[in-house]
C-alpha cells in the first residue's frame, strides 16, 4: 500500500455509503482513517426496507444489511469506526489541519470528508419556516455577532444544542435552551437558562419577537437558533465557511470544497439521493483527500 507522508489522518463524518466508500479509498491510499457516526442517526439507507436496484445484488437486501456489509469491509482493511455526535469541526492552531469535536473527545485531522447526510433538521412548529432569515438561524457561529446584548433561544436538547448555546453566550444578554419537552442529554452549564415546555409557535411582526408554548406562556426573544438532533454536514460546513448552493455543499468535480482539505460526498451535495451516487462521490472524495495530503 503506497502511503502518504507520516500516515496523515483523514476523519470522515458519516458512516453511510458515501462515508464508507471514502474511507475505503482513503485507507487504500495509505491514510490513517477514522469514521465518526452517530448511533442515533443512521441515515436514509438504514430506513430502506429492501434495495433492489443496486449493481451486484442478485437478491434484494435490506438497507441495514447493506450498511453493515460496507462497514465490515472497511474495518477489514484497518478503518477505525467511532460513535459520537459531532458538534463542530474547527481549524487547528496551524490553520492547515482540523479538529473534529464530539461530546466525548476530539479528533485531529489533516483532511476531513463531510458525508453525514443532507440539510439541517427543523421542526413542524408554526413560524420557524416563515421567519428563516428574520430571526430564525441555523448557525450560532455565523450569526452570533448580530445578537449582541439581545435575548436569544436555542431549540434542542443534545450536545449540538449546547455547543450552539456556548457560541452565543459571549454575545447575547440572555440565552435560553428550549428542550421542547425533552430532557437535556448532557450536563447544562449554570450560565444557561432552560425552558422545558412544548413549543406551540414562533411569533413576531416581520421578524421573531417571541416563542409561545403549548401551556400559553410566552418567552420574549430577538432570535431563535435551531439545533435539533445532531449536526449534519450542511451545518458543519457552514460553520467552517464552506460555500453552499441552497442547502447543498458546493463541490468541484473532485468533491473538494472551497476550504483546502475539506471534501464532501453523498446527500449533502444535493442531486440524486441514491446509493450509487453516494458510493461514487465517496470514492472520489477519498482519492482526492489522499492526493491533497500527498501534495501537502
Amino acid at each position: 500500500m503506497q502511503g502518504v507522508s507520516g500516515m496523515a489522518k483523514v476523519v470522515i463524518i458519516g458512516a453511510g455509503p458515501a462515508g464508507v466508500s471514502a474511507a475505503l479509498y482513503a485507507r487504500r491510499g495509505g491514510a490513517e482513517v477514522t469514521v465518526i457516526s452517530s448511533g442515533k442517526d443512521t441515515g436514509s439507507l438504514a430506513k430502506a426496507h429492501l434495495i433492489e436496484n443496486y449493481y451486484g445484488l442478485a437478491e434484494p437486501v435490506s438497507g441495514v444489511e447493506l450498511l453493515a456489509r460496507g462497514i465490515d469491509g472497511a474495518k477489514r482493511i484497518g478503518v477505525e469506526f467511532r460513535e459520537g455526535d459531532v458538534a463542530a469541526v474547527n481549524f487547528a492552531d496551524d490553520f492547515h489541519s482540523f479538529r473534529v469535536e464530539t461530546e466525548q473527545e476530539g479528533f485531529e485531522a489533516d483532511s476531513v470528508i463531510l458525508a453525514a447526510g443532507a440539510a439541517h433538521k427543523t421542526l413542524p412548529v408554526p413560524g420557524i419556516r416563515e421567519f428563516e432569515g428574520k430571526g430564525i438561524s441555523y448557525c450560532a457561529i455565523c450569526d452570533a455577532f448580530f445578537y449582541r446584548q439581545k435575548k436569544v433561544a436555542v431549540i434542542g436538547a443534545g450536545e449540538y444544542a449546547l455547543h450552539e448555546a456556548a457560541a452565543l453566550l459571549p454575545h447575547a444578554s440572555e440565552v435560553t435552551l428550549l428542550t421542547n419537552g425533552e430532557e437535556p442529554a448532557c450536563a447544562v452549564p449554570e450560565t444557561l437558562s432552560i425552558h422545558p415546555g412544548k413549543l406551540a409557535a414562533v411569533e413576531g411582526d416581520g421578524r421573531v419577537q417571541q416563542v409561545r408554548f403549548q401551556d400559553g406562556s410566552v418567552l420574549p426573544v430577538d432570535g431563535v437558533f435551531l439545533a435539533v438532533g445532531v449536526a449534519g454536514s450542511t451545518e458543519l460546513a457552514r460553520k467552517l465557511g464552506v460555500m453552499l448552493e441552497g442547502n447543498a455543499i458546493k463541490i468541484d468535480e473532485q468533491m473538494a470544497t472551497n476550504i483546502p482539505g475539506i471534501f464532501a460526498a453523498g446527500d449533502c451535495t444535493g442531486g440524486l439521493r441514491q446509493v450509487a451516487k453516494a458510493v461514487y462521490q465517496g470514492a472520489e472524495a477519498g482519492l482526492a483527500a489522499v492526493r491533497y495530503l500527498r501534495a501537502e
